[in-house]
C-alpha cells in the first residue's frame, strides 16, 4: 500500500497505531502489523505534508518504508553485561586506530585546518571522533535510514523521538543531499561520516565542497567540517584540551572524584595531585574535575568542560574518556604511563541491579535500580565503602557484588 493523496474517514491516532504496531510486531502477527505500520506511517505523511515535504518524498521514500524486526530487537535489547573500562578503552584506542588516525591528520591536513581555523575544534579531536564512529569512514552502517527510522517512529517506546528524526531525514532527501538509497545507517538512524542523527544533520551539516549538497557519506570536507560546527555549538572551548592522565597522592580521598565534584584546578594542585608522570599541574582557576573509571587500581583523569563538550555528542564517560586520549594519541602521545588493570570481564545488568536494591536496603541511596552504575550507584557505593574503612572509589567488581550478595549464583 502507498501513501497517496489526502486521508479521509477517522484513524487511530499516531500513539494507539504506534502502540499497536509494536504489540504486534512483538507476537508476530505480520498482516496486522502491515496495517498498523501503514496506518502510522499515514499520519507520518500528513505531518511530512504539513513540513512542506515534497510529495514525491512521501510517496516514494515514506510509503515504501519497511518495518524491520531487527531494529525493534535492537532497541529493546538492553546490553546484559556492561563492560569494563579496560575492555572498553582496549578495544577502541589501539595501536592501529592510532597510526590510522596519523595517516588521515596528515592525509585531510588542509581540510582539518580549515576546520579548526573555523570552528576552533583542533584537528585531533575531529580525527578522533571519526576513528571511534566508524573507524575512519569504513563502516557506516548497513540498514536503511528510512527503514530504521519509521520502525521506531511507529513503535510505542520512543515513537514521538523517532517520528521528528524521520521527518528530518525525509527534509534531507528532499533538498536533495543524498539519494534515499545511499541513506544508509545505524539501527537509530545515525548516519555519515560522524553518525548524526538527521535532526543534527539538518541544523549542523553543512556544503563545504561547494557541489551543493551535504555529503556526509562521501564528501570528507562536508563532514569534518559539520562535525566541528557541531561541536563549536555544543560549546567546544578552543583553548582548552579536554583533560589529561593523572597521578593522585597516596592518601587520595576517593570520594572527591566524579563529574559532579568540580573545582578549580589550583585545588586539586594543593590536595597533590600531578601529570601522570609527576610532574606539577598548572594552578589555574579552572574548573575541573577527577575520574577514577576503574577505581584505584586503574588510571586516573581530570576533566575540563570540552570533556563535558564530548559528552554532549555521546552521554558515555567511557567514550569521552577513549575520544581525548585517542586524540592525545594521534598528535603523537604515547600510551597510559599507569597502564590499564587487568580486565577482570563484564558485569551482568542484573547483577548491578542487585547491587542497587541491596544498597538501599542497607540505607545507601543508588537511585533507581537499573542495572547501570552511573554517578548516584557510584557515590553510594562510596559511602558504603567509607563506612566499612574500605578504599572508597566507588567502583564496582566482582568481590563487591558477591559481599552484598548481589554476584551470580
Amino acid at each position: 500500500m502507498q501513501i497517496t493523496g489526502q486521508i479521509t474517514g477517522r484513524r487511530p491516532s499516531a500513539l494507539v497505531a504506534a502502540a499497536a504496531f509494536g504489540l504486534l510486531l512483538a507476537a508476530g502477527a505480520q498482516g496486522a502489523t502491515d496495517d498498523a505500520f501503514r496506518a502510522c506511517l499515514e499520519r507520518i505523511g500528513d505531518r511530512a505534508r504539513e513540513a512542506g515535504v515534497s510529495e514525491p518524498v512521501i510517496r516514494d521514500v515514506l510509503a515504501k518504508a519497511r518495518p524491520l524486526d531487527r531494529v525493534i530487537e535492537l532497541d529493546r535489547g538492553q546490553p546484559e553485561f556492561t563492560r569494563s573500562f579496560a575492555d572498553y578503552y582496549g578495544r577502541r584506542v589501539t595501536e592501529e586506530r592510532v597510526r590510522r588516525g596519523r595517516e588521515m591528520l596528515e592525509r585531510h591536513r588542509s581540510t582539518l585546518t580549515a576546520a579548526q581555523r573555523r570552528y576552533g575544534v583542533p584537528a585531533r579531536y575531529l580525527v578522533a571522533f571519526w576513528g571511534l564512529e566508524t573507524n575512519y569512514g569504513s563502516y557506516y552502517g548497513n540498514i536503511p535510514v528510512p527503514d530504521a527510522l519509521a520502525t521506531l517512529a511507529c513503535d510505542a517506546r520512543r515513537g514521538p523521538f523517532f517520528t521528528e528524526e524521520l521527518l528530518a531525514a525525509l527534509r534531507i532527501v528532499d533538498a536533495g543531499d543524498i539519494a534515499p538509497e545511499r541513506m544508509v545507517g545505524s539501527w537509530a538512524g545515525a548516519m555519515g561520516n560522524f553518525q548524526f542523527l538527521p535532526s543534527v544533520f539538518l541544523r549542523h551539516a553543512i556544503d563545504a565542497d561547494g557541489d551543493g549538497r551535504r555529503d556526509l557519506w562521501q564528501s570528507t570536507e562536508d563532514a569534518i567540517l559539520s562535525a566541528a560546527k557541531f561541536l563549536q555549538a555544543l560549546g567546544w572551548q578552543p583553548e582548552l584540551r579536554w583533560g589529561r592522565e593523572i597521578r593522585l597522592p597516596d592518601n587520595f580521598d576517593y570520594a572527591l572524584a566524579g563529574r559532579d565534584q568540580h573545582r578549580p584546578l589550583a585545588d586539586w594542585v594543593d590536595i597533590g595531585i600531578t601529570d601522570a608522570w609527576g610532574r606539577p599541574l598548572p594552578r589555574l582557576d579552572l574548573e575541573s574535575a577527577v575520574l577514577v573509571p576503574a577505581g584505584h587500581e586503574g588510571p586516573a583523569f581530570i576533566v575540563y568542560e570540552n570533556f563535558d563538550v564530548i559528552m554532549g555528542w555521546n552521554r558515555s564517560e567511557f567514550y569521552a574518556l577513549a575520544v581525548g586520549r585517542l586524540a592525545d594519541r594521534i598528535a603523537g602521545g604515547g600510551p597510559l604511563a599507569s597502564g590499564l588493570p587487568e580486565d577482570a570481564g563484564p558485569l551482568r545488568r542484573a547483577d548491578v541491579e542487585g547491587l542497587q536494591v541491596a544498597l538501599a536496603a542497607l540505607g545507601y541511596d543508588p537511585g533507581k535500580p537499573d542495572g547501570i552504575v552511573g554517578p548516584a550507584t557510584r557515590r553510594a557505593v562510596s559511602a558504603y565503602q567509607q563506612d566499612r574503612g574500605l578504599v572508597a572509589d566507588g567502583h564496582v567488581d566482582e568481590e563487591l557484588l558477591t559481599t552484598l550478595g548481589a554476584g551470580p549464583n
